[in-house]
């Protein structure tokens, strides 16, 4: 390869994928598809979020968390207690033995709005509170385990637990979160319909517009010293700790910035499917999430977004054509990525995509010379 070539596309490699990325979310998926697909598209870059943030944590961080799902659930149920409060008002509710609560407050007899859902009436709070909750609740967890030197299998353990003790909380408290069947029948957002075609394609945009947003914002992250400091500190911790870096402060804050990208998909996903439920919640959701970006790679963050997609058309797909069979196929999908594809997706690309894009570069670069023969015609 022209090492010229090959210098130009090192330097312009991220931007150029992100630019691809842009190219098929904004403007192939809303041409290619109609409106209730575009739908599902959009859930399915909801959990990109959370995969782009284990990209930080795990593949560079070195923390590989299993109870993700925890701020993609606290995220969600944050914006679904403000829609559900919404739809809840003294006059949609006026059938109920005590109108202005929830419905499922009513049917557990409860006569008066908890007071910590209170807050929750207002937009602001809400939107505040979908990134500032799950993030104490990460510095928290942060704090407890790094400070202490708890990592690597321990702290997958830990979270892993946590996962389980909020999913059966949540499904306990069935008067104060709906139960197991969650927070449900979402209808409009400051008067805004939710549930038609065009809030459904808005909202698919500004998903994808938060995407894009999350992924510069772990680029900066991975560009900076702090960056290296990750990288550091994954392969040599104790080194690093040597050197008089303090390895727990970093660690809880790039737990931090993916717990609220993670909270952040959260609440996109329950105002685009319009419920969130503590299925999102509980250890099996987290560890499908850590599926998502082992398959793009975890050392990718444009690949934690393919491999999203592709996982979960995967699902989609076999689910709707071989419904007894998905489960089977799904696993020999994973099995087949692990076995041949390593590094996901990204490995793929930079064994073979790269050399292959070099090559019809030169090949155009080469068409468009003119032959020294005809030059001297000329």
């Amino acid at each position: 390869m022209n090492p010229t070539l090959h210098s130009w596309l090192e330097r312009r490699r991220d931007w150029l994928g992100l630019a691809v990325l842009c190219a098929v979310i904004f403007v192939v998926m809303p041409l290619a598809f109609d409106v209730f697909r575009l739908n599902l598209i959009g859930k399915y870059l909801s959990y990109a979020f959370v995969a782009v943030g284990l990209v930080l944590c795990w593949g560079y961080g070195g923390i590989l968390s299993l109870g993700q799902g925890v701020f993609f659930g606290l995220g969600g149920y944050c914006m679904a207690m403000f829609l559900k409060l919404e739809a809840s008002d003294p006059v949609s509710t006026k059938i109920q033995s005590t109108p202005g609560i929830p419905d499922f407050m009513d049917w557990n007899q409860l006569t008066a709005l908890p007071l910590f859902w209170e807050p929750f009436r207002h937009f602001g709070f809400a939107v505040v509170a979908v990134v500032l909750v799950p993030t104490l609740l990460a510095l928290l967890i942060g704090i407890a385990m790094f400070k202490r030197r708890v990592g690597d299998v321990y702290f997958s353990i830990v979270t892993q637990a946590i996962a389980a003790i909020l999913s059966i909380l949540i499904i306990g408290q069935q008067g104060w979160t709906g139960g197991v069947n969650g927070i449900t029948d979402l209808k409009t957002l400051l008067g805004w319909d939710i549930r038609t075609d065009s809030a459904k394609l808005i909202l698919y945009f500004v998903t994808a517009g938060l995407l894009v947003g999350c992924i510069v914002l772990g680029r900066f992250i991975l560009r900076s010293k702090l960056g290296r400091l990750l990288m550091a500190m994954r392969d040599k911790e104790e080194r690093v700790r040597f050197s008089g870096y303090d390895v727990a402060s970093f660690k809880v804050f790039v737990f931090c910035v993916a717990a609220a990208m993670s909270a952040i998909g959260g609440a996109m996903f329950t105002l685009q499917v319009g419920f969130m439920s503590p299925s999102f919640v509980g250890i099996v959701p987290s560890i499908e999430m850590v599926i998502y970006a082992a398959v793009g790679g975890r050392l990718s963050l444009l690949g934690a977004v393919y491999g999203t997609l592709l996982v979960n058309f995967g699902k989609t797909y076999f689910s709707e054509s071989f419904p007894q069979l998905w489960l089977f196929l799904m696993g020999g999908l994973f099995i087949a990525v692990v076995m041949y594809f390593p590094n996901g997706l990204a490995g793929l690309y930079d064994s073979h995509g790269r050399k292959w894009i070099a090559r019809l570069l030169q090949g155009r670069r080469a068409a468009a010379k003119p032959a020294p023969g005809a030059a001297a015609q000329g």
